[in-house]
């Protein structure tokens, strides 16, 4: 079929573009002159450019996205008639603005119309319509982006395609529903305060980002972008902006601008553009000059122009890159930073760009500012500013934060509210930590909220993900010693402990999961097909990210009365070492600890006899003494709770063989305990101390089915273990105890890459392995029929 193209606008070419593949012939291509830079509205045809235009005899004028006034003479020629693409569902939102509109109204559903043209203002007969949701923050930009552009040009060809097999359908548009709405302008744009929030909401986006909302406040026009009505979380505290006939002034935030509408709701607005035309973030309104905004030079403004037309090339779906364009909400992919990236080492002579720059700068403004700072030798990222409590200990200088951090700071509490925390090898105090309230709480949620939704660590790739765990891992394994031993200063924990499992194996997490970060993946499912069509069923893996409600994903480890049943048959010697390990690792204040061992009854006495000879030997002292084997329990109250759990199992009838007090030096110190003939009524039989106590009891020699019942006797089941040399029983035996871990002939072997968990009261999901991913993740079904 011959076709005219009439119009103008990428849309255009992409439209002339795919009809010629479909093998049409394009007779022509018809656009408006320009007056003083922009396009005649008045359409004033030219004569012979009309008769040259006649000459070609087009059978179908095709206007993809034509807002001019084009003469009948010519949309009356061609056989067929002309075909005009617009913007709405007509015959909703006639007019030119009808993106806008569409978002003002608060519209649910959107979408484009293919119709024939007539005479009237969008008004003929209609061939073909697509709708669309809309999103709660779609803009103007992102409706087009998303929907009205590719559709859209899908849509035109389809149209053409049917009219090419005499297929097109004629439907008189009605007049029900119709609405015609005017050119948005400046000074229509003025923002009316008396309305709910979420019609300010579709004022703002529906203007966004011409020709912008506006209203009047610190003696200047304001115009708003970017705004959401999505606020969970955020808390109103910041300072006041008074807004003149605003329900309340609205509130600069570290998240951007709060306001109110008339029913009290919250609206967020991220960005600002000052009556100067510069574009700002909202949360830094009030920073004046502090906002670090460079000022360029000549020779910059050039370097600026170049890279704008960077990224004209690089981004073909945009009309003209202003500064507030996203390069990714337009369409950016993975490949499109790398070529950003290589074209400003090129174009700025082997400047030092990595891709994770862009993610951080993803609007033109914000990568001229990071790019021309690179070039002036000044991008060194602010540093966080930590007020250190600074303490030489263990032939070390030790740097220990002591407020609050939240997003991405170190912060005071509401009120400098602090409280002292305590050294329990002496109980002396360390230093004052900051004491949060239940406001500040909320700051942490809405900042992790903003982080999640906004920050960079949503945007770069899982495998850039990956590389920033292993850079932390680095950094950790760099200072550990310094770690391990602000852990023994702060919980008493042994040094070499604290060095190899309270770090070293927060270390080994970190590079674990950093492999992981690019293996999180879904799945394809067959499925019942809905023939004669098919269907494609395919699973995605998303991270959970900020609960709304009670009704959320959680993944709890609720401590646990972990049995260790030792069999006569054991390597003895090995089972003394690794009950005593059971018991009293880290002075029992492990959650996995053995709460309660089954000794048979034909080793019991031997047993406990080598316990107690082992226990003596134990040094208690100084948690950074190399030779210690004993530290100070963590807290004074968790000392007195030891004393009388010890003191409440001989009222009952327990023997105390050892320990069960306080250690006479300064501190928090509890001698290790153990107790033998704990029957399972009593209260240390079921009760878990979280301490160096080791609680024994007997069984009846080859009574394994009873040793059994009373090990799961227990409202818990995090852990539990079994010494004997016949694998046989040991695997009989693990399979009937009730707990989430079992050890054989060994305890308290974790790993990183094995899941942790309890069964029952001791609670449910799972911690390290791949087990634990499926805590964070939601999976996704997504089916298409083609």
């Amino acid at each position: 079929m011959k076709i005219a193209v009439i119009g103008q606008s990428l849309f255009g070419q992409e439209v002339y573009c795919h009809l010629k593949k479909e093998g049409h012939e394009i007779v022509g291509v018809f656009t408006v002159p320009d007056k003083n830079g922009k396009a005649d509205p008045l359409g004033q045809a030219l004569p012979d450019v009309v008769a040259k235009y006649q000459a070609l005899g087009a059978e179908l004028n095709v206007l993809p996205f034509c807002s001019q006034f084009i003469p009948m003479e010519v949309i009356s020629a061609p056989h067929h008639g002309s075909i005009i693409y617009h913007p709405s569902l007509l015959p909703r939102h006639r007019g030119a603005t009808a993106i806008n509109w569409t978002l003002i109204h608060g519209d649910k559903k959107g979408g484009f119309t293919i119709f024939w043209a007539d005479d009237g203002l969008d008004t003929g007969d209609l061939l073909l319509q697509k709708e669309c949701e809309i999103l709660p923050d779609d803009t103007v930009s992102t409706l087009y982006n998303r929907f009205l552009f590719p559709e859209g040009i899908k849509g035109m060809v389809q149209a053409v395609r049917l009219i090419a097999e005499g297929k097109a359908p004629r439907i008189p548009q009605p007049e029900k529903g119709a609405t015609y709405e005017g050119i948005q302008k400046k000074e229509t744009a003025k923002i009316n305060w008396e309305q709910p929030a979420e019609a300010i909401h579709n004022w703002i986006r529906g203007n966004d980002k011409v020709p912008g909302a506006w209203t009047e406040a610190c003696g200047q026009k304001l115009t708003f972008f970017n705004s959401t009505l999505n606020t969970a979380g955020l808390v109103p505290e910041g300072e006041a902006l008074p807004i003149p006939g605003a329900h309340r002034p609205g509130v600069v935030t570290k998240a951007g601008l709060i306001l109110f509408g008339n029913d009290d709701r919250m609206l967020l607005v991220k960005n600002i553009q000052l009556e100067d035309g510069k574009m700002i973030p909202a949360s830094k309104f009030f920073g004046g000059e502090d906002n670090d905004t460079l000022e360029l030079t000549e020779a910059e403004l050039v370097t600026r122009e170049a890279v704008r037309n960077a990224w004209k090339r690089i981004l073909p779906n945009v009309l003209e890159v202003e500064d507030s364009t996203d390069f990714f909400k337009s369409g950016a992919a993975s490949v499109d930073v790398v070529r950003l990236v290589e074209e400003m080492k090129e174009l700025c002579d082997g400047l030092e760009l990595e891709n994770e720059d862009i993610y951080m700068a993803t609007t033109f403004m914000d990568f001229i500012q990071l790019l021309v700072r690179k070039l002036r030798g000044d991008d060194r990222k602010s540093e966080c500013i930590i007020d250190y409590v600074e303490k030489a200990i263990n032939k070390l200088i030790v740097q220990m934060p002591h407020q609050l951090f939240i997003g991405g700071m170190f912060v005071d509490a509401e009120d400098a509210k602090t409280y002292g925390t305590i050294n329990p090898t002496d109980g002396s105090v360390i230093c004052q930590v900051s004491l949060a309230q239940i406001s500040d709480v909320d700051k942490a949620v809405a900042a992790a909220k903003d982080a999640f939704e906004n920050g960079l660590w949503g945007k770069i790739s899982a495998r850039d993900r990956g590389r920033l765990l292993y850079r932390l891992a680095d950094l950790m394994e760099q200072h550990q010693e310094e770690l391990a031993t602000i852990e023994a200063l702060d919980a008493g924990a042994i040094y070499t402990l604290a060095l190899k499992t309270h770090v070293g194996m927060s270390i080994q997490t970190f590079r674990y999961f950093a492999g992981w970060c690019d293996k999180i993946q879904g799945s394809t499912i067959p499925i019942n097909q809905a023939r004669p069509n098919r269907n494609l069923t395919l699973t995605k893996k998303e991270p959970v990210g900020c609960a709304l409600s009670n009704v959320k994903k959680v993944s709890l480890e609720l401590g646990g009365k972990s049995p260790l049943i030792i069999f006569a048959d054991c390597d003895l010697s090995k089972a003394v070492q690794m009950g005593m390990s059971s018991v009293f690792f880290n002075k029992g204040e492990n959650c996995i600890a053995a709460g309660r061992l089954f000794v048979e009854d034909s080793i019991h006495d031997q047993f406990v006899q080598k316990v107690v000879e082992e226990v003596r030997k134990m040094k208690i002292g100084n948690p950074l003494d190399r030779d210690t084997n004993h530290g100070p329990q963590n807290h004074q109250a968790h000392l007195q709770k030891l004393i009388e759990y010890c003191q409440r199992g001989v009222k009952e009838g327990a023997t105390l063989v050892c320990g069960g007090n306080q250690v006479p030096l300064p501190g928090f110190f509890f001698q290790p305990t153990v107790f033998t003939d704990v029957e399972d009524h009593m209260f240390i039989a079921k009760e878990e101390s979280f301490g160096p106590i080791m609680i024994i009891s007997r069984f009846a020699n080859g009574d394994v089915d009873t040793v059994l019942s009373r090990a799961n006797a227990t409202e818990f089941g995090l852990a539990s273990g079994i010494f004997t040399r016949d694998i046989s029983k040991a695997l009989y035996v693990s399979d009937k105890l009730e707990a989430g871990t079992v050890f054989i002939n060994t305890y308290n072997k974790t790993d990183v890459a094995a899941p942790f968990g309890g069964f029952k009261q001791s609670g449910f999901g799972k911690d390290l392995g791949e087990a634990a991913l499926n805590e964070y993740l939601r999976v996704k079904t997504i089916t298409v029929e083609y």
